[in-house]
């Protein structure tokens, strides 16, 4: 048996060839979606009272789940939760906007912002179809919201700051050392 020293020289990837740079990017492409990118998505649609099951990108984009508990206290965990300029808020102010005029339809004229006892069933059938047409905005919205994250986590961009923030180095030929 025999035991032989070597030494390999790296590099940070700022210190690579434009070529080295390329395959460098081209190995870790993977890189920031290796694992389960998608909990925090997950986790924060919990926190609105919406649990999601699953989901598929690009061409098949689409996600499914279901409310956590009603769906008004889906829409307003959401208006607590998101700011004003994410898509899932808009879609939330717009439910509840539909659900007043629903109750507001379904009193009995004095008191607007309850249903009256004779048309509950009434406005329980066209309420749950309002409910479903919410679910499937709101899932929707989550679909693209996955779809953006992941476009971001592989993109150059995203893989540079891996590498930078885990101070990477490399082989001359760009291969991970």
């Amino acid at each position: 048996m025999r035991i032989v020293k070597t030494e390999t020289k790296v590099y940070k990837y700022e210190e690579l060839s434009d070529d080295a740079k390329q395959t460098a990017l081209e190995k870790l492409s993977d890189i920031n979606v290796d694992y389960e990118w998608w909990e925090f998505t997950y986790e924060d649609a919990k926190t609105v009272l919406l649990k999601l099951e699953s989901f598929d990108l690009d061409r098949n984009r689409h996600c499914t789940g279901g409310f956590i508990e009603a769906a008004d206290d889906t829409a307003n965990a959401i208006i607590a939760e998101h700011g004003e300029s994410c898509e899932t808020f808009q879609t939330a102010t717009n439910y509840l906007e539909e659900r007043r005029k629903l109750v507001e339809k379904h009193s009995d004229g004095i008191k607007t912002d309850e249903v009256a006892e004779d048309n509950e069933y009434d406005f329980d059938n066209e309420c749950e179809d309002l409910d479903d047409e919410f679910l499937r905005s709101i899932l929707e919205d989550y679909s693209i919201m996955l779809q953006h994250e992941f476009e971001y986590l592989t993109s150059e961009e995203s893989i540079l700051e891996t590498i930078e923030a885990n101070e990477y180095e490399f082989t001359k030929d760009g291969e991970l050392s």
